[in-house]
């Protein structure tokens, strides 16, 4: 009988202790996050790996593109790493030299090619990507292939 009031004792203690942690991380709001890693590669989509980030200031630019249905962006070129994440949509990349494609759905992101001609294409409904650029200051974060528009 005296182990069950023990037992009893410990997990009373336990819990105050947990509650009085709890209440701790609500009154100064400092509480650890939880990390999900959404891509992690030393290569992009079509396989090409990653040689060299640009060399001179690093500077990140990401931007939010909204792309309608059923449209293709112009053939374009990056000439550093970026990510791509789908916020909504799909998006079907295509490699130009050699007519590779890769479908990215929402809540899937992809590295994209560097100095590769390629562009993206939406689905059904309107495509929504976040793509975050590891560039210089200076340097476009992309090249409209030759006698192609912008891609934004």
């Amino acid at each position: 009988m005296i182990s069950r009031y023990r037992t009893i004792g410990t997990t009373a203690l336990v819990l105050a202790s947990l509650t009085a942690v709890f209440a701790q991380t609500r009154a100064n709001g400092v509480a650890s996050g939880h990390r999900e890693i959404l891509l992690q590669t030393t290569q992009s989509w079509n396989c090409k790996p990653y040689t060299h980030y640009p060399t001179g200031q690093p500077q990140l630019t990401t931007i939010k593109l909204t792309i309608a249905p059923h449209a293709a962006l112009p053939w374009h070129t990056h000439p550093f790493p970026n990510v791509v994440y789908v916020l909504s949509g799909t998006l079907t990349l295509h490699d130009k030299a050699s007519g590779k494609t890769q479908v990215v759905r929402q809540g899937q992101a992809v590295g994209e090619s560097v100095d590769d001609v390629h562009r993206g294409e939406s689905g059904d409904g309107p495509t929504v990507l976040l793509i975050t650029y590891a560039g210089t200051p200076g340097v476009p974060t992309s090249v409209p292939a030759a006698g192609e528009k912008s891609e934004y």
